[in-house]
Parts: structure tokens; C-alpha cells; sequence
């Protein structure tokens, strides 16, 4: 049965999922408004001042990952270019310095086991099953470093098969940044959306959708009402639970208990100068930072001579810091760097001109950072990306099923395929 057309259709979210659905959308001739709760549009996308930091700081978002096709799409479009990640990482043990980590003498086995996985299992199982042993103590560290670390998942839920392929390759995927950072993508978007009629409401927090296989209403919390034809709903994971949604939607929606949702801590500190590289010569071309400190991961802007440090902490372990406060973020990763470069931390507090620390978990608009697979992921994304007639649609970087999850691009191209499937 052909699906009536809608012509009116409210979007709500105003980050990459659901700007790229509402473009779409518009640029179909439907009638589209976005309800965003922010103040702004971008959602985890987070532009902080320019003038605070000497360049467009990124607190969420930062790095274009992979081939990443529907983002440099956009960047052609916009007049965008990317900058390359260049320079050296480091890793930092026992205060020792070296540029490469020494290969893993059992990363063969590692990567047999990978090929020969056919039922996918969690991580933890995974290391459990096949490298309990002591003489793997290295590898178990290393593998759930990276699980934590840079998928932001716990490696007791996280699916063994749809990180395979990061592994593989040694997680020496492209990276790039935005020059001007995603801000300007998303001020892109924005743009676009409006020059094609889209109304982007601000401080439009949604309590409930009453559009069901009927048209209905979707209500704020502000009071504010909107009659449409249909909905795509592309907020956070952890926010679904607190929309009032018609009775077959939340039944969907209860799938998303099968998609993992990782945090990160991320600290931005500006400093008066490189001091790094005036300690160590040899830093000056330093790009990332790894370590075992509270803060385990840095980054420069290299090659830009900014005198900025982004610490990382991400994974479950980000829970132990959920009670502090922004400014005791700032001291543990003042405390950290002080720690890992044999500094006194006050020597750097007196270096500092300006700095933000964003734990996402704790923004009441996100819940935390982004989404992960667990073995019952894919199930779950093909139940809320399912188009059975209804009028509300599921969107968000959490429902794409390519390698990339998580990421800008996830968002992206999820609202795109969000898109066209409304539009038939």
C-alpha cells in the first residue's frame, strides 16, 4: 500500500540527524518544522566561543572518521575542507615517552580468533573465552582500553563483530577535522533547512507525540502544540523514555534497550603557550597522547601551534565521575597532565587562560555521549528503522547500521534515509 503523503512534518531534534532529515525533507516540497530543546542547533554537535579558545573549539563532536560519504558530501556542498590528522602519538608508561607502542606478541592470535568468530559475543566474553590467560594480561588491556576509550562502550555489552573490522586494521582508520570545525556544517544545514521554509523552533522541549497511524498532535513542554501529518524523532537514546509516545511507538521504542550508550568526559584547556613542546623537543609535532592517568587522553590541534590540550575519558569507568562539578573536572585533568609530564599542577594552573570540561552524561539533553552495538543491535536497529505505516519515524546516529556508528556521519546519513523512506 502506497503511504499518503504528508505534508506536514515535524521534526524534532535540531543536531545532524535531524537537520539533514528536515533539508530533505523541504527540498521535497514538504511542509517541515524542527522542535529543538537547546538553545541552539547542533545537539552533541557543541561549538564552543572562538574568541575564548583562538579557534572554533569543539565540545562535543570533533573528528570526521573513516570515508565518511554523506559528510564530505555536505562539505562540498558548503565550501568546507577538511584538515588531515598529522603529526605523532605517544604513549606515556611507567613516565616513560615512546612514539609507537611496541606490536602485541599475540595480536595474530587475536586476529584468527576475530576471522573465525561466525556467533558474535560480547568483548569481555570474547577475551574470557580465548585469552583468560596471564600471558595475554597486555592484550586484555590494550583491547579494552580501546573499547572504552574510543567507542565510549562497556566491553561486558559491547559486540565483539561489529567492532571486528576498527580491529583489523589496527583502529587506523582516516581522521580529519573540519576547518572551522562542525559548527560551520551545522550552521550549513541550518541555512539550508531555513532558505527552504523549515521553522526551527528553539527551546522546544517535546513531551508527547500523539501521531499514531492517525494524525495527530506533538505537544511541548512549553505548552506549545503542533498538528502534522507525521514525526521523525531523532533524539539521544536515553531521552525516548521521557516523551509520552501512542502505544506502538513506545513499543518500539523499547528496543533501543538493546543499543548500547556510552559516555565521555571531555576537558579543553588553553594554555598561554606549548609548554609540551618546550619541555620535550621532540613533542612538537605531537598529536595524541595516551596514558593510564585519570585523564588517559590527549590531543593537540596539530598541525595548527594553538597552545590547547583535549583530555578523554570515556566507557563505563566515566561513572566514577558523574558527582563533579566542572571545575573538579578541570583540576583532575590539570592533575593528570601534571602527572604525566612530571609538572607541579600549580605551575600549570598559572600557564591556563581558559578552559571548559562538558561530561555529556550529565547534560539533561543528552544522557551521554553515543551509541555502541551490543550482539542485539542490529535486531533492535531494524525494529526502529522499520516502516510499518505509522506516522512517527525513528532517527539518530544510534540506528545506523553502518561501521561507523556513533560517529557525525552515522547522524547524517540516518536522517537522510529517514528522508526518502517518509517520502516513499
Amino acid at each position: 500500500m502506497a503511504r499518503p503523503k504528508s505534508e506536514h512534518i515535524v521534526v524534532i531534534g535540531a543536531g545532524a540527524a535531524g537537520l539533514m532529515a528536515a533539508r530533505e525533507l523541504a527540498r521535497a516540497g514538504r511542509r517541515v518544522t524542527v522542535l529543538e530543546a537547546r538553545d541552539r542547533c547542533g545537539g552533541r554537535i557543541h561549538p564552543l566561543p572562538a574568541a575564548r579558545f583562538g579557534y572554533p573549539a569543539e565540545g562535543g563532536a570533533e573528528f570526521v572518521h573513516g570515508e565518511a560519504p554523506v559528510t564530505h558530501g555536505l562539505l562540498r556542498e558548503a565550501g568546507l575542507s577538511l584538515l588531515p590528522i598529522q603529526g605523532t602519538q605517544w604513549t606515556v608508561a611507567d613516565g616513560k615517552f615512546s612514539r609507537e607502542e611496541s606490536p602485541d606478541p599475540h595480536e595474530a592470535e587475536f586476529h584468527k580468533a576475530l576471522q573465525e568468530l561466525r556467533d558474535d559475543l560480547t568483548v569481555a566474553e570474547l577475551l574470557r573465552r580465548h585469552f583468560a590467560g596471564p600471558e595475554y594480561g597486555r592484550l586484555r588491556h590494550s583491547i579494552e582500553r580501546m573499547v572504552e576509550g574510543y567507542d565510549a562502550a562497556d566491553p561486558e555489552r559491547a559486540s565483539t563483530l561489529a567492532l571486528r573490522d576498527e580491529w583489523m586494521d589496527g583502529g587506523r582508520s582516516t581522521q580529519a577535522r573540519i576547518a572551522g570545525g562542525y559548527g560551520a556544517l551545522i550552521d550549513f544545514l541550518t541555512t539550508e533547512c531555513r532558505n527552504h521554509g523549515v521553522v526551527i523552533h528553539l527551546t522546544s522541549a517535546v513531551s508527547a507525540i500523539e501521531a499514531g497511524n492517525t494524525k495527530g498532535p506533538v505537544r511541548c513542554a512549553n505548552g506549545d502544540t503542533h498538528a502534522c501529518d507525521a514525526v521523525v524523532l531523532t533524539v539521544p537514546l536515553p531521552l525516548l523514555k521521557e516523551i509520552v509516545l501512542p502505544p506502538a511507538e513506545r513499543e518500539k521504542a523499547a528496543s533501543a534497550a538493546h543499543i548500547g550508550f556510552g559516555n565521555v568526559i571531555k576537558i579543553l584547556l588553553r594554555f598561554e603557550t606549548r609548554w609540551w613542546a618546550d619541555k620535550r623537543m621532540d613533542l612538537a609535532d605531537l598529536t595524541f597522547l595516551l596514558s593510564d592517568r585519570r585523564i588517559p587522553v590527549w590531543w593537540t590541534q596539530h598541525p595548527a601551534e594553538h597552545p590547547m590540550l583535549t583530555g578523554w575519558f570515556g566507557g563505563p569507568k566515566t561513572a566514577a565521575m558523574a558527582n563533579l562539578g566542572e571545575h573538579e573536572l578541570i583540576v583532575a585533568g590539570l592533575a593528570s597532565l601534571a602527572d604525566i609530564f612530571g609538572f607541579d599542577p600549580k605551575e600549570l594552573t598559572r600557564n591556563l587562560v581558559a578552559a571548559r570540561a562538558i561530561n555529556w552524561a550529565n547534560d539533561p539533553l543528552a544522557g551521554g555521549a553515543y551509541s555502541y552495538a551490543m550482539p542485539q543491535t542490529r535486531a533492535a536497529q531494524a525494529v526502529l528503522s522499520g516502516s510499518d505505516g505509522g506516522a512517527v519515524f525513528f532517527s539518530g546516529e544510534a540506528l545506523y547500521r553502518g561501521r561507523d556508528m556513533g560517529t557525525v556521519e552515522a547522524a547524517l546519513a540516518s536522517g537522510l534515509e529517514t528522508a526518502r523512506t517518509l517520502l516513499g
